[in-house]
């Protein structure tokens, strides 16, 4: 009497590996992307601390942002870090930015730097490039997307 053995054979390991690569091939980019999207809504949700903040504050001056509020996350790791601007002719009184890291999961996020101004005016604009986009980027700066698909408001 032959002992009898039981194990896959190779055509059942090959099916095996292509189902688990095709799950891959779409799990993996739809996993980065849904994190690259919570990374932008928290530095949204910073640029709104902080623009409550200053607001809130008794100086005619714009102050520097407290710890916790000079980054997002507020806790932990920082991914983006935000610090206030002064006061020109366009921004109303004050201008926050979200800068993302230079070592961050969002150094070279297409979205690029967040900015909000004491008008409300929301925008994104290249790190490199130093244009801005308003609350629907107007175009002109072909590598940042719509600010709208950048504050999840699309």
């Amino acid at each position: 009497m032959k002992p009898h053995t039981s194990a896959f054979t190779l055509l059942e390991l090959m099916i095996t590996l292509a189902i688990a690569a095709a799950l891959a091939v779409f799990a993996v980019p739809s996993y980065r992307s849904h994190v690259a999207r919570t990374h932008r809504i928290d530095a949204a949700s910073a640029l709104y601390r902080a623009a409550q903040f200053v607001e809130g504050a008794t100086s005619d001056s714009v102050p520097a942002l407290p710890p916790g509020l000079d980054q997002a996350p507020q806790f932990g790791t920082p991914v983006y870090r935000l610090h206030a601007l002064p006061a020109d002719d366009a921004n109303g009184g004050y201008a926050i930015e979200a800068a993302p890291s230079e070592s961050g999961p969002m150094r070279d996020d297409p979205c690029g730097i967040f900015t909000l101004d004491a008008t409300g005016l929301r925008g994104n604009r290249s790190r490199t490039s130093g244009e801005t986009g308003g609350r629907a980027n107007s175009g002109s700066n072909a590598s940042t997307p719509a600010s709208g698909d950048c504050w999840n408001t699309t």
